[in-house]
């Protein structure tokens, strides 16, 4: 009886021990293919280089080329990670890269941002930023790339009233506007077209 025990315990050990070995082949397998999956999609930067990385995306409809594009972004997006960019602004080039990818020219996108609400801290300077946070201002580059690629970055002078901050502390690449609104609207009588960026 005993030895039948024995057996039948050395039975179960072996097949677990089995199928524990036949996972590890599989699991290496799926990690190989999901490796290649993700080395083979190589991100984009047509026209902003350093941020907004897109993927090109096969059979996919694209922007239409010829078209002039007029948009204005209502951009609010809280930042939370102080250290980290602002993913709104991050989403304004994705925007840029992702019509690039689609085959329109930059001079054929035509862009302004209306900076308020939760993403107002992007506008200070690094003298600023770094006198509320104790860090620099990681959206910068950022900032100076989407003007080199001919964006119209704006904060809203309500917004800098409501927080305090004082117009020197303003980063020199961004325009005061007398509110969100307000350049929303003018951007709107001039054909643009609002997307909000929450």
């Amino acid at each position: 009886m005993r030895n039948e025990i024995d057996s039948s315990l050395l039975n179960i050990h072996s097949s677990v021990h089995n199928t524990n070995i036949m996972k590890y082949p599989i699991t290496i397998f799926i990690a190989l293919i999901f490796t290649a999956n993700a080395s083979a999609q190589k991100g984009a930067n047509p026209i902003i280089k350093s941020y907004g990385t897109i993927y090109e995306i096969a059979g996919a409809v694209n922007p239409d080329s010829e078209t002039e594009y007029r948009i204005v972004v209502d951009l609010k997006t809280l930042q939370r990670d102080k250290e980290s960019i602002n993913p709104g602004l991050n989403n304004v080039a994705r925007m840029i890269n992702l019509h690039g990818l689609g085959g329109v020219k930059a001079e054929n996108l035509n862009l302004a941002v209306a900076i308020h609400g939760g993403a107002t801290d992007v506008i200070l300077n690094n003298d600023a930023y770094q006198k509320k946070y104790e860090l620099d201002n990681p959206n910068l580059q950022l900032i100076d790339e989407l003007k080199e690629a001919g964006v119209e970055l704006y904060v809203c002078g309500q917004s800098l009233l409501a927080r305090k901050y004082q117009h020197e502390e303003v980063n020199k690449q961004i325009k005061i506007g007398l509110s969100m609104l307000t350049v929303v609207t003018t951007y709107m009588h001039k054909g643009y077209h609002q997307m909000v960026f929450d």
